[in-house]
This record gives C-alpha cells, sequence and structure tokens, in this order.
C-alpha cells in the first residue's frame, strides 16, 4: 500500500474550529478517480482537494476536489487551504503568487502575510423561479430567485431571516442544480450568506468561496461598490473579503493548520 499525506486545514477563520475545514492530500501523480472519491468519503468533510505539481513549471498545479458524493467544478475553501499548505506546510511555492489549473479553468491564489486571496471566475445569474415542492421546502420565502453557473441564488429580506432558516433538507436534495446559496443584508458586513448542498452530500456548508462567485456581483450591484465584506453565518462562521474585477472576483480568507497525518490507499 502506499502512503500519502493529508492536510486539515480551518479555511475563512482565523481561528481554530471555525470556517470551513478542508482535506487537502498532495500527490506526486493523480490516483484513480474511485480511489480520491473515497478517501474524500472517508474523511467526510465538504471537501477533500488533491493536488499535483505541474513539470518544469515551479508554483503551478493541477487540482480537483471531491466531496463525499461526487467531484465538483470549482471550489473556494479548499482552493485557500491548498494555498495555505503549499505556501505554510509545504513551503514548495518560489513566490508568494500559485496557478492551479482546474476544471473551471486556471484559478490564482496570492498570499498577502496571513490572508489569501482567490483570484476565481465571476459568475453570472439569470432571474429563475424555484419548482413549487422546492419553494415550499423553506420555512421563509425568499424576495427573489436567480440561477447562477450551478446554483440557485435566493435573496431574503434580512439577516434574521437567513439565521431562521430550517429547509426540508430531504426535498432539496430533489433539484438538478448543486444547490442554493440564500443571503440577504448583513448587519456587520454588506452582506450574509447560507449555503446548503444536500444532492452534493452536504446539508449545509459551513463557508463556500466559489458562492461569492455569485454573491459579489449580485451584491456589487446591488450596494453601487466592488469591495465587500462578507460572513457566512453557519454555525462555525467564515469571513470573506470580496471584490468584484470585471469578470473575476477576489476571494480573501485566512486559513489554519488542524492537522497533519498519514494514510494509505492505493496498491504498489
Amino acid at each position: 500500500m502506499l502512503t500519502h499525506t493529508l492536510f486539515q486545514v480551518d479555511a475563512f477563520t482565523s481561528e481554530l474550529f471555525g470556517g470551513n475545514p478542508a482535506a487537502v492530500v498532495p500527490l506526486d501523480t493523480w490516483l484513480p478517480d474511485q480511489t480520491m472519491q473515497r478517501i474524500a468519503r472517508e474523511n467526510n468533510l465538504a471537501e477533500t482537494a488533491f493536488f499535483v505539481p505541474i513539470a518544469g513549471a515551479p508554483d503551478r498545479f493541477h487540482i480537483r476536489w471531491f466531496t463525499p458524493a461526487t467531484e465538483v467544478r470549482l471550489c473556494g475553501h479548499a482552493t485557500l487551504a491548498t494555498a495555505h499548505v503549499i505556501f505554510n506546510c509545504l513551503k514548495t511555492g518560489k513566490s508568494d503568487k500559485i496557478s492551479l489549473q482546474s476544471l473551471s479553468g486556471w484559478l490564482h491564489v496570492q498570499q498577502n502575510d496571513d490572508w489569501l486571496t482567490l483570484d476565481f471566475p465571476a459568475d453570472r445569474l439569470q432571474a429563475a423561479e424555484l419548482p413549487e415542492d422546492i419553494l415550499h421546502a423553506f420555512n421563509i420565502p425568499p424576495l427573489k430567485v436567480f440561477m447562477g453557473r450551478e446554483d440557485y441564488m435566493l435573496v431574503f429580506a434580512s439577516e434574521s431571516d437567513i439565521l431562521a432558516l430550517n429547509p426540508e433538507l430531504r426535498i432539496l436534495k430533489n433539484v438538478s442544480a448543486r444547490g442554493f446559496i440564500c443571503t440577504a443584508p448583513g448587519r456587520q458586513s454588506d452582506f450574509v450568506s447560507r449555503c446548503f448542498f444536500p444532492a452534493f452530500g452536504i446539508d449545509e456548508d459551513p463557508v463556500t468561496g466559489s458562492a461569492h462567485t455569485t454573491l459579489t456581483p449580485y451584491w456589487a450591484e446591488e450596494l453601487g461598490k466592488t469591495t465587500l465584506n462578507a460572513i457566512q453565518v453557519s454555525g462555525r462562521r467564515g469571513f470573506l473579503r470580496c471584490v468584484l474585477a470585471g469578470e473575476r472576483v477576489l476571494i480573501s480568507g485566512q486559513a489554519v493548520l488542524y492537522l497533519e497525518g498519514k494514510f494509505t490507499a492505493g496498491a504498489h
């Protein structure tokens, strides 16, 4: 059996046990897809990120992300966690910027002291309607509904509404989208959110970096500014600084290492 290193990092927080935990597995070459999916299921975290160096290209890597149920096209918090591992644990970076080739194209991460900034593609929204059963699965009705690249985005009146949401998750599983981004103006930030992805094996994601590629363009237009502070008000809470930069969104956060360990998977 082959031995691999695994890091677990709390992303979008400056304190342990906050933010969103992600597993990060550095590899020299890819494991079989089925093996990576089994590792993610065993970790039982919202995301496990795997990355492989690009030969002859310092500070460039391939990255893939798996939930316990499936591979996903884009994940913010596990990318932040991966960058934290590269910069602070492995210390293999030659500069303060790395680039990651993914299913969503090239992603970039810049290190600025203890903050990391993700450079991700901005989402585009279209007005949408929820199927009747899905709409009734929410205990509070949204004011507006949009559809982005992968998720529905539901806009509510207040942060109190977001905190009080208690959707029927078994019903939300029956949707063709990845899940639901729920948002409202914030009391101590420009906007707040909570995210539900039961169809992808994640009932509620504590902090969702990729969702802020959807949230930031919307709130930038609503509030008339391109630099915003955001809080994802799950039980663990996450804090993000977001900048709309044309067709890109810059999402900044902090991260904290929780553990480093070894596991065995795959054959010789």
